[in-house]
């Protein structure tokens, strides 16, 4: 199947209005109570078809995307269809194994019984998904969704109308409504979904709206999985390879213009390598983009994905030149086309409002210091980070680093690749997310871990009333076994 340009633009232009979301949540109901029984090969099925539909339609994937913010077609297949393709092969490679009971020894006592953890599927989910990587961000939990027996309702970001149309005819071709659905809509539709009692809910987005789904879901006591942001840093040490570490940073902050949750926000150096570093990242911004004067017409750099993330970036780049700050390479901007040239900062003042607000655009600050106690005191008086990055050859800087400080994740000598591995969970820490997910952890986040214990001969009743002289013997006794 494919889908040209030509019918994409007109999905967008005649969207069909937000459907009855109460009833459709109850047929999710109805049938998220028979996809309980549902048999792993069932489960695998559907996880396969949506893996060959996203290969099918990845050209018409990577057109959506180009449309609404210039996406490379490039970074398309390695950030949106390569992430989810992992995910989808590791949940036909594992789901019958992950949805195993799995034993658990008796305690001494508890000697004479039989338990096990079993993992049910939580039931009908909404998954939330942002702008900057739309069809990774909702297919990817979607596949955990569907290996743990779920029903689910695919909520993704009105900023990106191409890429949420393409998501709403993709997922009508492949799945009943009452199994998988898309609804398209702004804030308003987000406020009506979050008013039904899902029985979990799966967002990706900032800490402010996090905190309203968070609100919301406290109304039903619904459990949630939220990824979200915030300043990540990294952080170049005096030992690191400079130009190892000037080029994953660039590469970290400048793909998709700076709008990743996980890039570097902000980067200390070390001042034995501060110019060494800001020349190494001019050279590496050389070589991904080509020369400064030419970078707006690369076709390998994304733009920003509308006017008012447009203004606002601009505006943070002008308050830190208003506040005594040093652009040290770009700065050069196009309102028309959405274009903000990979910029570099120096002597930014800790009250300007790159130092106070996530970016979320190409915009890079550099901070200088001496020691590595300034750095480790500037992280922990921030809120957690989804994402830390480390560049230092000396291995003591990076233990020291990890034990004193507390992100998400944390990449050493490279940025963003923790995200990509399929065996290790990604999420966040307090603000920065609740829960995790990819590959078994995303399998469990959309799974009840259900306790049985079966009894066999434990014997039980010494510990029933009436409490009389053996009773609190019995309990005296066991109680000194235990300690």
């Amino acid at each position: 199947m494919s889908t040209s340009a030509a019918t994409i633009n007109t999905a967008v232009a005649g969207q069909p209005g937000t459907p009855d979301i109460a009833a459709l949540f109850e047929r999710q109901q109805t049938r998220a109570l028979a996809l309980r029984t549902s048999t792993a090969r069932e489960r695998v099925e559907r996880i396969k078809q949506l893996k060959q539909l996203i290969l099918e339609r990845r050209a018409d994937m990577a057109r959506a995307c180009a449309a609404d913010f210039k996406k490379p077609a490039a970074e398309v297949e390695a950030t949106e269809i390569l992430p989810i393709i992992q995910e989808a092969n590791a949940a036909i490679r594992h789901a019958k194994k992950w949805m195993q009971p799995k034993p658990v020894a008796p305690t001494r006592l508890l000697f004479g019984t039989q338990s096990a953890i079993h993992y049910e599927p939580r039931g009908v989910c909404l998954i939330v998904s942002p702008w900057n990587y739309p069809f990774n961000l909702t297919f990817g939990p979607l596949v955990s969704a569907l290996a743990a027996g779920n029903t689910a309702i695919l909520k993704p970001s009105e900023m990106t109308p191409h890429c949420a149309a393409l998501m709403q005819e993709m997922i009508a071709d492949l799945f009943p409504e009452d199994e998988v659905a898309v609804i398209q809509g702004a804030a308003e539709t987000t406020q009506q979904l979050l008013g039904q009692p899902f029985d979990h809910i799966f967002f990706t987005g900032s800490p402010t709206i996090g905190k309203i789904v968070m609100r919301a879901a406290a109304e039903h006591l619904t459990s949630v999985t939220l990824e979200l942001g915030g300043k990540s840093p990294a952080i170049v040490d005096a030992s690191a390879d400079v130009d190892q570490a000037a080029k994953n940073i660039a590469w970290g902050k400048f793909a998709n213009n700076g709008q990743t949750c996980i890039a570097p926000d902000y980067v200390y150096v070390h001042e034995d390598v501060r110019s060494a570093f800001a020349e190494a990242v001019d050279k590496a911004l050389h070589k991904l983009y080509g020369a400064q004067e030419r970078i707006a017409n690369n076709a390998d750099y994304c733009r920003m994905v509308n006017d008012r993330h447009y203004e606002r970036v601009s505006a943070i780049i002008d308050d830190a030149k208003t506040r005594g700050a040093t652009i040290l390479r770009g700065g050069e901007r196009d309102a028309t086309e959405r274009f903000i040239a990979p910029t570099v900062i120096g002597d930014v003042p800790a009250d300007a409002r790159l130092m106070q607000e996530e970016i979320f655009g190409p915009v890079l600050p550099i901070l200088t210091y001496r020691d590595t106690d300034e750095v480790i005191a500037g992280i922990n008086g921030r809120p957690k980070a989804l994402a830390l990055y480390l560049f230092a050859r000396d291995k003591t800087v990076s233990e020291r680093i990890i034990a004193e400080t507390s992100a998400g994740g944390t990449s050493i000598n490279t940025t963003l690749m923790h995200y990509m591995h399929g065996r290790l969970p990604f999420g966040g820490v307090n603000n920065s997310g609740i829960g995790s997910a990819h590959g078994h952890w995303g399998f469990k986040a959309f799974s009840h871990e259900r306790a049985v214990l079966r009894n066999r001969f434990a014997p039980v009743f010494l510990f029933m009333p009436p409490y009389g002289r053996l009773t609190r013997l019995v309990a005296r006794l066991a109680t000194r076994f235990m300690s």
